[in-house]
């Protein structure tokens, strides 16, 4: 087993990898030293893609705004098996009984997770077993910022993956990790090295399609058209402090059938791949997309 996500992320840039890696610089491999950042990690599949592939990565800076996934990749880099622990006391509770008991005890757990008088590691542990038993894997919150999606039924989920946990260990422990305080993004820009190049990666929130079904619930707080001009001052201060900035976003257009993206960041380097979207429940519309792939380089 390899590195990989540790839960099921909407979003997740899984089906995306290689076209992402044929569009990273030309000499990445030949830098020596990079710092890379993550500042909308979610499920991490660019970043554990990244170190896998990448050994010219020494230092990693990742940051989100769910604070109990961020808790989950603190443990699993600096204390693997408390989350062990945790995940493998839900799971034998879980398979000791028979679906109806089951359905029971996954609100009861969405139910305590949603009080928020949890331990972090409890919580962080709880988020990974709600993630992997929910309807569809999804991470979806109301307008309270309350976790509302309902059981998933599953004939036997895997809650403890022992094994994929330890090899996410190994990984993010081979490599000096900064796992930011959840809140602004921003904030990583505090730790840009200032000797060895930077490379962001960043996947926020996609700028909804225009006419299209799309998902953005991760959190009750909005990620509008302010928020993402807001991103892109943020990515020209990282130009001006010579960082390599890649970005993934929606094809998007405003209501006048005009590119957003095109005209926000006139002068960067704008490429369309197209992109499978998983999030409606029904595969029959399950379409593929083109996305934007932003870079200054």
């Amino acid at each position: 087993m390899s590195a990989k996500p540790f839960v099921k992320w909407a979003g997740g840039k899984g089906n995306l990898l290689q076209k992402l890696e044929g569009l990273l610089p030309a000499n990445f491999d030949a830098l020596q030293n990079v710092t890379y950042i993550e500042p909308f990690v979610g499920g991490g599949a660019m970043l554990f893609h990244m170190l896998q592939n990448h050994r010219c990565i020494r230092r990693v800076v990742i940051n989100d705004i769910n604070q109990d996934l961020i808790r989950c990749y603190k443990l699993i880099a600096e204390s693997p098996k408390t989350l062990i622990e945790h995940l493998r006391e839900i799971e034998q509770s879980f398979y000791g009984v028979d679906l109806l008991a089951r359905k029971e005890m996954y609100y009861s757990y969405r139910y305590r997770y949603n009080k928020e008088d949890l331990h972090p590691d409890e919580r962080a542990a709880i988020l990974i077993f709600l993630n992997h038993t929910c309807y569809n894997g999804l991470y979806r919150v109301n307008a309270a910022g309350k976790f509302n999606v309902p059981f998933g039924r599953y004939k036997r989920p895997i809650i403890c993956n022992e094994e994929l946990i330890m090899k996410d260990h190994q990984l993010l422990s081979s490599v000096e990790l900064v796992v930011r305080t959840p809140g602004d993004y921003k904030l990583t820009r505090q730790n840009l090295s200032h000797q060895h190049p930077n490379f962001i990666y960043l996947d926020p929130p996609y700028r909804p399609l225009f006419g299209a079904y799309n998902f953005k619930e991760y959190s009750n707080q909005p990620f509008d058209d302010e928020q993402q001009m807001e991103l892109k001052a943020f990515c020209d201060r990282l130009t001006q402090q010579d960082c390599l900035i890649m970005q993934s976003n929606s094809d998007s257009r405003d209501e006048n059938g005009d590119s957003f993206f095109d005209e926000l960041y006139d002068g960067y380097n704008i490429q369309r791949i197209l992109a499978p979207r998983f999030i409606n429940a029904k595969p029959e519309k399950r379409l593929k997309w083109t996305e934007v792939v932003i870079r200054n380089y």
